[in-house]
């Protein structure tokens, strides 16, 4: 089943859910009123999401003189999405990790992590960046508040039913249902909001794979992901764990299960479904190619051998089963093309 099937059915699961629920527990009034708090709600935060979200992660906005490889790389993947440049940020945060945020294409911005870039090579990095743009070019953030405002008035019209009692016992469907109805209605909500996160995620890493041409670029990206999140706690995410479904990989302790309440799927399912792409040849056209430049190099970036420092050649790639950290002598990152120019290699490029 496709993605965006899938998502459909989803939606209209809970929208069956809320007009079940509103009926048998608000009435015709009781829904409308937990329909437009929670549609005047979301919408608020759907409105002002970019600069919330990017609030709560302290990210620092960046332009091309502090990051020139990556503000390009981004810049030409943008165009290949057929989107406008999203505005850049940093965050300083050793946890790889990154996400995008934006009411739509033309106020999108992408976050990506310091330990991201100390962690990452360069086609790697051009993987999760395509992955963040294909969410913006779904408008998945509007695909989520729409969910959001179904299950938040779910939940509102079970506190309705717990604070009030419900809509009258002689025309409803009796006290048992109405307290079942109460507890598991929210249950339900969340368990189809979860899982409508959880196809954007598939569909983003598909069309990750259409605007790079390499799937197994960001198969390999997610495994890294997964392995350098280990051991570092994101202390933003965990005090606002609502945000967790926008990053590529859950940046929560403690949920690996892939379960109905996760928010992303298992990244061994997605690197699968990602390498089952790359067996068919991708589904982009010319490809992102390993080591090359994103656009005319600044001078002094390329090293022995006109190779862009800090990427690796074909022969080198990373083996699907392992992913070492990318570290040079004495435990500090390469001088990678996320480097400012001229600056001498460091654990953190961004000091």
């Amino acid at each position: 089943m496709g993605g965006y099937l899938r998502t459909t059915i989803l939606l209209a699961a809970m929208t069956a859910l809320f007009v079940a629920v509103g009926g048998a527990i608000g009435g015709r009034g009781g829904m409308l009123v937990a329909l437009g708090v929670a549609v005047v709600t979301n919408l608020f935060a759907w409105w002002n999401s970019d600069r919330m979200v990017l609030r709560m992660h302290n990210a620092q906005p960046i332009g091309p003189q502090d990051a020139p490889q990556l503000y390009r790389m981004t810049q030409a993947m943008a165009a290949r999405a057929g989107l406008p440049m999203p505005a850049l940020y940093l965050i300083h945060e050793d946890q790889p990790n990154a996400f995008a945020t934006g009411r739509n294409p033309q106020n999108a911005a992408v976050a990506v992590n310091t330990g991201l870039l100390d962690l990452m090579t360069e086609e790697e990095v051009a993987g999760v960046v395509a992955h963040e743009l294909a969410h913006i070019r779904n408008r998945d953030t509007l695909i989520m508040t729409v969910t959001a405002c179904l299950a938040g008035a779910i939940g509102m019209l079970a506190q309705f039913g717990f604070l009030f009692g419900g809509r009258d016992r002689e025309r409803g469907p009796g006290p048992i249902v109405g307290l079942l109805l109460m507890v598991l209605a929210p249950i339900a909500a969340a368990i189809v909001q979860m899982a409508v996160s959880r196809s954007r995620e598939y569909e983003a890493d598909r069309g990750a794979a259409e605007i790079t041409g390499n799937p197994a670029g960001l198969a390999r990206a997610l495994m890294r992901l997964e392995q350098g999140k280990l051991g570092h706690v994101n202390q933003a995410a965990e005090a606002n764990p609502a945000t967790a479904h926008m990053f590529i990989i859950n940046p929560l302790n403690g949920q690996r299960m892939d379960g109905l309440f996760s928010t992303h799927p298992r990244t061994e399912n997605r690197v699968a479904a990602l390498m089952a792409l790359a067996g068919q040849g991708g589904t982009g056209t010319g490809g992102w190619q390993q080591g090359a430049p994103v656009a005319p190099p600044m001078a002094g970036s390329r090293g022995p051998g006109g190779r862009v420092p800090g990427s690796r050649t074909q022969g080198n790639q990373v083996p699907s089963n392992q992913v070492p950290g990318n570290r040079g002598p004495g435990g500090s990152a390469p001088a990678g093309p996320w480097s400012r120019p001229g600056a001498p290699p460091r654990r953190n490029p961004w000091g």
